[in-house]
Order: C-alpha cells, then structure tokens, then sequence
C-alpha cells in the first residue's frame, strides 16, 4: 500500500508540473503577435415572466441579419441618442441622449428600468464600467469637461475625473481592469482608475480629435489621430499608434498611416471633403482588426497586426458628418452602421458585401451596438429600437426589409 500511495504521489507530481508548464507567464507575449480566438457565434436564452425579449440559440448568419426587426420601439427622449452601452451578461442596456436624460433598460424584457437626467452636465459617450448599477460618462454642456463615475442605483455621483481642457470625444473602458482611457480636443489622452480622481498617465497629439479604443484583453491600446499637414501634397495625415499598456509612457511600439484619400466617396461634394476625421475606434471582439468609421460616407477596416487595409464600406449616408458608432457581432463576422436617411446597414465583415438593410428610425442613427450576449442589436435616433429575429417570410429574398 505504501509502494502505491509513493507512485500516486509521484504520477500526482508530475501532472501537477506539466499544467503549470503550460501556464507559466514570466513576461507577457508580444502585443504585435498577441491573438485570440473567439468562439461566441450563438446566442444564449434568457427567460422571463414578463416576456422575452432575449432570442433563442441560433448561428448569426445573412439569413438571421436580413430577418431581423423591431423587437421594442422607445420612445423616451425628445433629443438625439448620443450613446448606448451593453452591460457585459447582456442584461442590461444604458442610452445617453442630448436631452440630458440617462436611461437603463431590460435587454431581456425589452422595459425601461430607470431614468436619471444630468441637467448640470448634461451626458455623452455613457459607458457601464464592470458593475451594472454604475456607469462613466462625459460632459457635454459647453463648459464643463469632467469624466463622472454614474452610480444608477441611487443617482449619485461615485467620483469625478478632472484634467482635460476641452470636450472629451472618446472614452474607453479596460477589459481587464478599472483603467480607462479618455482623449480630447485639447489634445492629451489621459489614463485614469475608477478607484482614484487622479489621473495616472497622459500623451499629447497634436491635431484633430485622437480616438481612443483597448484591444479586447487589456494588454494593449489604439490611438487614432488627425495630424497636421506634413506631407508634401499638403494634406492632413491620418494615424493609428499602438501602445503597450505596460510601458506606454516609452512611446507606440507600432504606427500606421493608411492612404485613404482615394476612397473617400464625395471628396469633390464641398468643404467637408478637405479633411477626414476619425469619429470612432473599435478593436473586432477576435482583436485581429480595427473599424474605424469617418466623418465621411467611409469606414474602414484596418489588420490590426500590419495596419494594412483589409476592406472598407461605403454604402450608407453621412453627408454631414455626425459622429457615427458602428459596431461588430460577437463573433466579428458582421459591421453594422447606422445613418443620417434613418437605415441600419449590415456587411460582412470580410468580403464588404451588404447583406441587410434596416429601416424604420424617423431620424440620423449615430449609434448601433450588438447585444455580447444575446441575439439581439439595439440603435438609437430620438428613438431607441431593439432588434430582433424573426422567422424569415416564405419567398422572402429581398435584403432590405421596411419595418
């Protein structure tokens, strides 16, 4: 017995080094060759007494995006919705709207929860952070241009974040952690920590509006800029720095400066054709590409390893340049974007080939966000619309479908 119990011991022994073998992290890998895989291609179902609004398993598929329809209409606010949220379970959903009002709602039940309003400040770019009764939010009344930590529970401001000297136009919440990130027309991004007002770190670039985004674990960030006029042609030079989050402060260990001039579909239509501008950064849930939509009727898609461009999309309405919040599925297959005429355009990702159309919004759409959990999108004009499936309609093989 003995003799078994010294074999157990040893057998025990050597399967307890070979695990830890296959994780030993001594130093973190390389974020140019860091990938993962994702594998959330189906949708999960919640039940609930109240109704169901969360969908069914089912792949995501042309099919299940040229299916898809008017779940529950909202019509809570009299200005434009700026921002929407998912929290991460999918169970909730926060809008931030021009009217200064701030709403939480049931992505399960599709019912509205709660309303807080922010008259003093007013609300752009509403964010959860990692607790679904609290969330982070920017100023947008013209004067004041602090970040604030957002307790829903009791409408009670947690902390505030003061530093920048100008509109805060992009706000990025870590994956990992209760770090943030926040840029602005003065010029700085700023790395802040839920737990503390003051801020842990700054880079400066100069011109433009910097967009901000993390990769989807946490190790390492984008930053999208509108330089000043260097090159010999004259014309403004678009960048994208990558940075490690542990030695940012060293500089971007990658940079990109894509050619787009070219494809930029009214570049003879006016003034607004002089400049292109990012208006949003998002990494694909895969963290192997960067969506970056413009002030432009043009989003591109970026390798987010070699900077090149992988494909872009140019079938949707922005003539006035509204900063508009695309957006991927889970499993990075499909690039959604609403627009000024009122319709959601799906593509896949890949190819760019436009497989649906969405209408029924009266206004400009500006945001549209994917439920991570469930099988469901929701978007936002003065209306917020949560989408989803429907059984297809015999002989039903039109790709735009008028709800």
């Amino acid at each position: 017995l003995e003799e078994v119990n010294i074999k157990t011991k040893q057998w025990y022994q050597r399967r307890v080094r070979g695990l830890l073998k296959n994780f030993q992290f001594n130093s973190l890998p390389n974020p140019t060759k860091f990938k993962v895989e994702v594998r959330v291609d189906r949708a999960t179902s919640i039940q609930s007494n109240k109704g169901e609004m969360a969908q069914k398993a089912t792949a995501i598929t042309d099919d299940v995006m040229r299916n898809m329809a008017m779940g529950k209409v909202h019509k809570d606010n009299v200005g434009r919705i700026n921002s929407l949220s998912f929290f991460s379970d999918g169970q909730h959903l926060v809008s931030g709207s021009d009217d200064e009002s701030i709403h939480l709602y049931s992505a399960t039940t599709g019912e509205s929860q709660k309303v807080v309003y922010s008259k003093k400040y007013g609300v752009d770019l509403a964010r959860f952070t990692h607790h679904n009764n609290s969330i982070l939010c920017a100023s947008k009344n013209g004067w004041d241009d602090s970040l604030r930590y957002l307790s829903l529970y009791d409408n009670r401001y947690l902390r505030y974040f003061r530093g920048h000297r100008d509109k805060v136009v992009s706000l990025a919440l870590s994956p990992l952690s209760d770090s943030f990130l926040s840029s602005s027309l003065d010029q700085t991004i700023r790395l802040w920590d839920l737990r503390t007002s003051a801020c842990q770190g700054l880079l400066r670039r100069k011109g433009g509006a910097p967009q901000v985004q993390f990769d989807p674990q946490g190790l390492i960030f984008a930053v999208a800029s509108h330089d000043l006029p260097s090159s010999p042609n004259g014309l403004p030079i678009n960048t994208i720095k990558l940075y490690d989050m542990r030695s940012y402060d060293k500089g971007a260990f990658s940079t990109f400066q894509p050619s787009l001039w070219h494809l930029i579909p009214n570049k003879a239509s006016g003034a607004s054709s002089n400049t292109l501008l990012w208006n949003n950064m998002k990494f694909s849930p895969d963290g192997k590409h960067i969506l970056l939509a413009t002030n432009q009727n043009l989003i591109l898609l970026l390798d987010s390893f070699s900077g090149q461009m992988v494909q872009h999309y140019t079938s949707f309405n922005n003539d006035t340049g509204i900063p508009l919040e695309p957006s991927f599925t889970p499993d990075a297959k499909y690039v959604l974007c609403g627009g000024e005429d009122g319709r959601i355009h799906v593509w896949e990702t890949l190819s760019g080939k436009e497989v649906a159309v969405w209408s029924g919004h009266p206004g400009p759409i500006q945001t549209v966000v994917w439920n991570p959990a469930f099988m469901m999108a929701a978007s936002g004009c003065s209306n917020l619309v949560m989408w989803i499936t429907t059984e297809p309609e015999e002989n039903d093989t039109h790709d735009e479908r008028k709800i």
